[in-house]
């Protein structure tokens, strides 16, 4: 297969960027700064799925960049049939769809396919440098803010010499510095590039990625490869829940231009957890290969339940949802030329690959649940008490409407509601227990204000159907007081409330029922979060007198700082054990005025990482969630464990 000048192609050039940077990475804020990186690093996955890569490394370096290296083939670097000026690499760099996946002869599959990835990474950095290994020559440039040649490319040395072949090695490295007038903020985030590039390593078996933070001292290293690739994805997202089975379902097919390769295993949790790729890049809204995995495992299980009688006749089929409850499956599927909606990937349009998928599924799905008949009774089990929970649930909706209609507005009776009807001016306080609702009531504003307390910790969404959890009463008064409704019939248009606010105590207990509160919203009333209505309020934990005026400390942590900065402070630390403790002036002084209180507002991987702390909760267990914070969330500090 070739890989030179000729399969460049090129087609426009570089200024729209600046001006517009959300049309080709989302957004200037967190999320688009690290499009950034993923632009650089799809380009190395891709010489990866064309079989030229082995291993790719990411450094977070010191002063604020980004370097990314690759042992693959190396960006040409000769000067361009069409632009015998210009070096290759140069228009690559420098110009808007230009890039080696457009002819089809550079790549067979490849997730950079618009060829505006690594142009774009320039277009928005102060500074990039770009180095090739290729042909035996070690290849530079460097380019300045907004993307403008500042060193052509030209040879600067031999290559080096690989250390385990002793051949000069071959690749490339590309080192970027956000723009700061571009980007919201420019500091990366370690977690969530690590968790990125720990997908790349699953989605392609063998390759290896290492990353480096060298902005700690000292520099912190991770690695991922793995031998068995999606198969590994799957029992690492099972692996804080409780499988239903040990084995887990693999297939894959390969067509002409097309593959599809399948990973499947149930858990005995109630929410489905199903990931799809494309040339590896995460299609969040799926597509047409979803769509045929979908209704393939739909159609595959129930002829399976209907061949073994485990269906009766007179049984109607299981639906789509009930098999997939407790279902985590891994859908990855690599194609010539993929249509996704906008250069952010997020769904996939091609109709072939949904045939693929489709026939795939159906055949060799049906093929393993044959030659895992008591894998295959527990799936259907599983799914038969998942349309029974289901039809229960749809009766206690319907109760529950039957019951508002009844009771005039349905709210419910604990709650002390504001007397504004106009939402954006609105909020209400969910706290814990009446002595705190008590304590709330009395520092509150009655006009805007509304409490609403709940007794101790509200069921575990994670461990319960719907069913059930519709039977809770704490539940029942949250959805009821938020008046929009649950789940699929969320109409985040109808909240009475434009912010709903999490006020628990600073202490460990607090924590627990935040996350659990967060994790209801996340799973039953995710446009809440999605829309930035749900806030945590951050009570201090600590009060002390400097001269005549209390100050409050949050947490240890602030009182630590504080003794530090005040070594003759002689007060004591009255220690706020909880806001029934509080009186209603300390109360409104730290959370409940708006001119003085401390709110957080919850982003959607903020409500997701309480969502999975929950997930692993084993009863009450403390110190398995505080395990599971600080080994994971240390920047999170809602979760202040």
């Amino acid at each position: 297969m070739s890989y030179d000048e000729g399969d460049i192609t090129v087609l426009e050039g570089l200024e729209a960027v600046r001006k517009r940077p959300g049309m080709y990475i989302g957004s200037t804020g967190p999320s688009g700064l690290h499009h950034l990186v993923w632009e650089v690093v799809d380009n190395s996955v891709d010489e990866a799925m064309a079989g030229y890569c082995s291993r790719i490394d990411v450094t977070m370096m010191a002063d604020g960049g980004c370097r990314v290296n690759d042992d693959g083939r190396g960006i040409p670097v000769g000067p361009h049939p069409k632009n015998p000026k210009m070096s290759t690499a140069e228009i690559v760099l420098t110009k808007l769809h230009a890039g080696g996946k457009f002819g089809g002869k550079g790549y067979q599959v490849s997730g950079g396919l618009h060829g505006v990835g690594i142009s774009v990474v320039n277009a928005l950095s102060t500074r990039l440098i770009l180095e090739v290994d290729r042909d035996g020559q070690h290849w530079e440039a460097e380019f300045e803010k907004g993307g403008k040649i500042k060193r052509k490319v030209s040879a600067t040395g031999p290559a080096p010499k690989d250390r385990s072949t002793g051949e000069a090695r071959t690749g490339t490295t590309v080192t970027f510095w956000p723009d700061g007038s571009i980007f919201d903020e420019t500091e990366f985030r370690a977690q969530t590039i690590v968790e990125r590039m720990q997908i790349m390593a699953f989605l392609n078996k063998g390759l290896e990625i290492r990353f480096t933070d060298e902005r700690t001292s000292p520099a912190v290293k991770t690695s991922f490869r793995y031998a068995g690739g999606i198969i590994d994805f799957v029992k690492h997202l099972n692996a804080s829940k409780e499988a239903l089975f040990r084995k887990v379902a693999a297939f894959d097919q390969i067509e002409e231009g097309q593959e599809v390769e399948v990973a499947l295993q149930w858990n005995t949790g109630y929410h489905e957890s199903v990931h799809s790729f494309a040339n590896g890049i995460s299609t969040i809204e799926g597509g047409m290969h979803v769509e045929g995995f979908s209704k393939a495992l739909t159609n595959a299980v129930n002829r399976y339940a209907r061949a073994r009688n485990l269906l009766k006749e007179k049984e109607e089929n299981l639906k789509g949802e009930d098999i997939r409850e407790g279902l985590t499956a891994i859908i990855s599927v690599r194609l010539r030329d993929p249509q996704f909606e906008g250069q952010t990937k997020a769904k996939l349009g091609n109709v072939s690959i949904r045939s693929l998928t489709e026939r795939t599924t159906n055949r060799k799905l049906n093929e393993w649940l044959e030659e895992n008949p008591r894998e295959a009774s527990q799936i259907v089990q599983k799914s038969t008490q998942a349309a029974r929970a289901r039809m229960a649930a749809q009766g206690a909706r319907d109760l529950t409407r039957r019951k508002s209609a009844l009771d005039g507005a349905g709210l419910p009776g604990k709650l002390a509601d504001c007397s504004s009807r106009d939402p954006r001016e609105s909020e209400i306080f969910i706290v814990e227990g009446n002595s705190a609702g008590g304590s709330a009531k009395d520092a509150r504003n009655p006009h805007t204000q509304a409490i609403l307390p709940i007794r101790g910790k509200i069921l575990n969404v994670e461990r319960a159907r719907i069913d059930k959890m519709l039977k809770n009463a704490e539940i029942q008064a949250l959805i009821s007081a938020i008046g929009a409704g649950l789940a699929d019939e969320f109409d985040v248009e109808k909240i009475r409330y434009h912010k709903v606010i999490l006020l628990a105590d600073a202490d460990v207990d607090g924590s627990h029922i935040r996350t659990l509160l967060l994790t209801f919203f996340f799973r039953q009333m995710k446009p809440l979060v999605e829309g930035g209505y749900v806030y945590v309020a951050q009570p201090p934990l600590f009060s002390t007198l400097v001269g005549k005026e209390k100050i409050y400390l949050k947490d240890e942590s602030a009182k630590a700082t504080f003794l530090a900065a005040n070594p003759d402070h002689k007060h004591e630390f009255n220690r706020l054990k909880g806001l029934g403790e509080m009186d209603f002036a300390e109360l409104r002084d730290t959370t409940m005025d708006p001119s003085l209180r401390s709110l957080l507002q919850i982003n959607v991987e903020q409500a997701a990482l309480a969502d999975e702390v929950c997930s692993i909760l084993m009863g009450d267990d403390v110190e398995l969630r505080r395990h599971f914070i600080q080994t994971n969330a240390k920047d999170v500090r809602f979760l202040d464990i």
